[in-house]
């Protein structure tokens, strides 16, 4: 089958939350269906399908470029209305791809200073600098109408302008591509001879790109309402952002037709694919080592485990009446079963791991903040009771350590610890002291509409009655461990 002779480079994938509609499956079928040979995702801010979308691609025989929709201080006016304690104006816009695993590192990197040193209630942003710093193993493109380039134009600071193209292209050398846009809007035909003057006469290669908000033009009027219900504004407002139907996934000969006049725009985007040699992989946990002086992780945890058994027997198991005999009795299917724990954890390599949760749970309990007594396979687990990490007597009440350590489980074990929720911050500010901030990380939790909610949202931006729309959801039977979707 014939390859398409265009690729897309700006798609928001659904991780652009509440403003792409594209869900990674659909765009690998997209691009099959339309026969490009790869596609780019660039979603606002974050990177958080990069993984997702490297291996649906690789499954449906795809290239994937991974990319973000980066935002950049302004820096002229960043200064001034920082310094004054006001709000910064919105960010611009910088689209990066990752060339390598270099350019992976840089985008991580990038994204995760964007949010780290943001102030809350702001776009997550990172100044012009952090950008030049980082940019190697990767490839530019200049933003559009909400890039430095684009804005400055449509301002009337055509100097100002060629002076940020002159410096994005010193950062991005021979990796800068100025992009030009044509999804109908004013801004965009008026900048373009603009863009197109500065790339020629700073020799910069034109790129075309068509900004992917969802699908097809069907998906058009559901995703004006998602752009509401993200911005609590309602369809019939004249002034609230909104998307025409050419933010759509168009296909290759569309593009090709839009810009005939510049066949070299599309061109390189098939030149830019070629560039990009990187997908992220799945890989295995990389702990970080328990280090004592003078003793092994699996000595270490043998010694402690031992000791907190008998502590624990002590306590829980053993009466005072019990003679010697009775109390080894008792003891030895306790001491058998944590044997045969401490050798499988050792064998399979996570003797640290529990060193690790077992410190930061004593340590939390030490310093009075309330834990959870242990919930999930976890629990199963003597030696975990032994390490305090656990409150519960597997062997008491028929508890398998099978089910949460075994060789033949293919993923890595887990323990659901609960902690208090005031306290929860200084027990991550411990670990991040002792292990390394670099080595601490909290999971993302992505919440979805059920239909119901769904419902009761779409009721609300195109502005019906309450009762209405509450008597429309209340048909829609609850079931929270099976919901009901939208077809049924």
């Amino acid at each position: 089958m014939a390859r398409a002779d265009f690729v897309h480079l700006r798609v928001h994938s659904a991780y652009s939350l509440s403003e792409g509609a594209i869900r990674i499956p659909e765009l690998v079928e997209l691009c099959r269906r339309e026969s490009m040979p790869a596609v780019a995702i660039a979603d606002s801010g974050n990177l958080f399908g990069a993984l997702e979308f490297s291996q649906a691609c690789a499954a449906g025989g795809i290239q994937p470029i991974v990319g973000v929709q980066l935002h950049v201080q302004r820096e002229e006016e960043g200064r001034a209305t920082a310094h004054a304690g006001a709000r910064r104006p919105e960010p611009e816009q910088l689209v990066l791809l990752a060339q390598n695993q270099a350019g992976w590192r840089n985008l991580s990197a990038l994204v995760s200073q964007a949010y780290l040193e943001t102030e809350p209630g702001e776009r997550p942003q990172v100044p012009l600098a952090a950008v030049e710093a980082r940019a190697e193993g990767l490839i530019a493109l200049t933003g559009g109408p909400a890039g430095a380039v684009g804005r400055l134009l449509a301002e009337g600071r055509a100097p100002q302008a060629e002076a940020a193209l002159r410096r994005l292209a010193r950062a991005f050398p021979n990796r800068l591509y100025v992009e030009l846009h044509r999804h109908g809007l004013e801004i965009e035909s008026r900048i373009e001879p603009g863009l197109i003057d500065l790339a020629y006469r700073l020799g910069l290669p034109l790129v075309a790109t068509n900004e992917c908000f969802f699908g097809d033009e069907s998906m058009h009027e559901a995703h004006d309402a998602l752009l509401c219900i993200a911005d609590g504004a309602y369809v019939a407002q004249e002034d609230r952002r909104r998307v025409t139907l050419d933010h759509r996934f168009k296909s290759a000969a569309e593009m090709r037709l839009l810009f005939a006049d510049l066949p070299e725009a599309a061109d390189n985007t098939l030149t830019i694919a070629r560039r990009c040699a990187f997908m992220v992989d799945k890989h295995d946990p990389i702990l970080p080592p328990f280090r004592v002086e003078g003793a092994s992780e699996a000595d270490l945890l043998h010694a402690r485990a031992r000791e907190g058994l008998e502590a624990r027997l002590a306590k829980h198991v053993f009466l005072p009446a019990m003679d010697a005999a009775v109390r080894e009795r008792a003891a030895r299917p306790y001491r058998e079963r944590l044997d045969y724990e401490l050798a499988m954890i050792v064998r399979m390599g996570f003797a640290g791991y529990f060193l690790i949760v077992a410190d930061f749970i004593q340590w939390a309990k030490a310093n009075g903040i309330p834990v959870g007594p242990g919930r999930g396979s976890g629990a199963g687990s003597v030696a975990a009771w032994a390490l305090t990490v656990t409150d519960l007597d597997p062997l008491r009440w028929g508890l398998l350590f099978e089910r949460f350590l075994n060789p033949e489980r293919v993923s890595m074990p887990d323990f659901d610890i609960d902690f208090c929720m005031d306290p929860r911050d200084e027990v991550i500010r411990y670990v991040q002291g002792k292990y390394g901030h670099d080595r601490v990380a909290q999971i993302i939790t992505f919440g979805k509409l059920q239909a119901r909610a769904a419902l009761r949202d779409v009721g609300r931006v195109l502005g019906m009655p309450y009762t209405q729309v509450d008597r429309i959801c209340k048909l829609v039977p609850v079931n929270p461990t099976d919901p009901v979707s939208l077809p049924e």
